[in-house]
């Protein structure tokens, strides 16, 4: 049976964020810790990425930061990893953050953020891993994600099973539940269900609105 032992986060570096988006991403970071799950993560110190790598460390847990060499040479990473890796490129950057991670969790953040998970959704859906993704929908961040997600499925330019892959939530606890869940018992790639190629416009759609937790 697989066991997660690492989740990789994807969130914030902004410094202008509502203080509130920093308390789930303390409360993040200390969860993995208490579990004790490795959080892998972008390497940097500042904003939500900060707060959750400095909570996970000072509760514990393992760190294990990714970085490109362009973002040490701006000062933006943070030097209390218990490993850090620094690479030349964005794209072996995102290859490793995928790599590392037994699962994917997902905080409130920009168009990096954005980038990162749908990469890695993408790749789930057509089988480059089967590792499950969660999304925090922290103050209700992500709602217009959880829309556009929705919209895609009623226009069947998105098959209906990709709401077995990827988990919204307002609370972490549930969500990281989920991700443990999901790993002992992963969802096998299919095709047949997840790829819009292979949809009818026969394949109905269910109710707006993604799974919550």
């Amino acid at each position: 049976m697989r066991e997660l032992r690492s989740i990789t986060l994807y969130c914030s570096s902004s410094r202008s964020l509502d203080p509130h988006f920093a308390v789930a991403a303390r409360e993040a970071g200390r969860l993995l810790a208490r579990r004790g799950i490795t959080l892998v993560y972008g390497g940097g110190g500042l904003g939500l990425m900060g707060e959750a790598a400095r909570a996970c460390h000072e509760a514990g847990g393992r760190v294990e930061g990714i970085i490109t060499r362009k973002f040490v040479d701006l000062e933006q990473a943070w030097d209390g990893c218990d490993e850090l890796v620094v690479v030349e490129t964005m794209r072996e950057r995102k290859r490793l953050l995928i790599e590392r991670g037994d699962a994917f969790l997902v905080l409130p953040g920009g168009m990096g953020t954005f980038e990162e998970f749908f990469e890695t959704l993408v790749g789930r859906q057509i089988g480059d891993h089967e590792k499950p993704i969660a999304v925090l929908d922290d103050h209700g961040y992500y709602l217009p994600l959880q829309s556009l997600i929705a919209h895609s499925i009623r226009e069947k330019f998105v098959r209906e099973a990709v709401r077995e892959i990827v988990h919204f939530g307002e609370h972490l606890e549930p969500l990281v539940d989920w991700l443990e869940a999901s790993v002992r018992a992963p969802i096998a790639s299919d095709p047949n269900r997840f790829l819009p190629m292979h949809g009818s416009v026969a394949d109905g759609a269910r109710a707006p609105g993604a799974t919550k937790g």
